[in-house]
């Protein structure tokens, strides 16, 4: 349980780094694609409060405490858009949906390229050295994990926006019908395991992030 908590704590920022960066990506690419609303009603920051989601940033990170899996899923609360203002709409819904994944992919590369060069360039005993290179670890797989479980195709993930965008406006509608399920299937998902699939992908995009900064700077 030490270890548990250990670990929790250790995620907590990446964590909340990760989804708000992923909120926020969203509402960029809306308003560059005509919808202002997410900058109109404030969600446009990196304050992590006005994202918390009670379910998403609360339930699902304890779910996963509790299962014993070893990196923290969840969500923020989503960013409001407005989809009819998207200008063109399939392109703009398409994109918009997409930035969320791509703004952890981004984070997942960074946070790596962070690893190596402060791994290399700190000394050991620095008192910081194990929290900072294990959070950037932990920010490493956070974001693929992010990144991955949000193309899920499945309402209200970002997958699901992005199948969307292909649909004719009847087929949406039927489609974003299994929200109203959506919530059980995950966490039956959750519990049963098979969600613990995904940690393959996530540990070969992480493990290959980090050896390809390594390469790069010859370390």
């Amino acid at each position: 349980m030490f270890e548990r908590v250990h670990l929790v704590f250790l995620q907590l920022i990446p964590f909340l780094a990760a989804i708000v960066f992923h909120e926020v990506a969203h509402g960029f690419v809306a308003r560059r694609h005509g919808d202002r609303t997410a900058e109109e009603m404030g969600r446009l920051t990196l304050n992590p409060i006005p994202h918390i989601d009670p379910i998403g940033t609360i339930l699902f990170p304890v779910l996963n405490m509790v299962t014993g899996m070893n990196i923290m899923f969840g969500w923020a609360r989503p960013v409001p858009i407005n989809y009819n203002r998207l200008k063109p709409y399939r392109s703009g819904l398409f994109l918009t949906a997409l930035a969320g994944p791509m703004a952890n992919v981004i984070f997942a590369v960074f946070s790596a390229f962070f690893l190596v060069l402060f791994a290399a360039y700190c000394p050991s005993d620095f008192y910081l050295y194990e929290p900072l290179t294990g959070m950037a670890l932990v920010a490493i797989q956070i974001n693929y994990a992010l990144a991955i479980f949000n193309l899920i195709p499945l309402p209200p993930l970002d997958g699901s926006k992005m199948v969307e965008s292909f649909l004719s406006f009847d087929n949406a509608r039927k489609f974003e019908r299994l929200s109203m399920y959506s919530l059980f299937i995950l966490i039956g998902l959750l519990w049963t395991g098979a969600l613990n699939v995904l940690s393959y992908p996530i540990l070969l995009l992480s493990n290959g992030s980090i050896a390809l900064w390594r390469t790069m700077f010859h370390l």
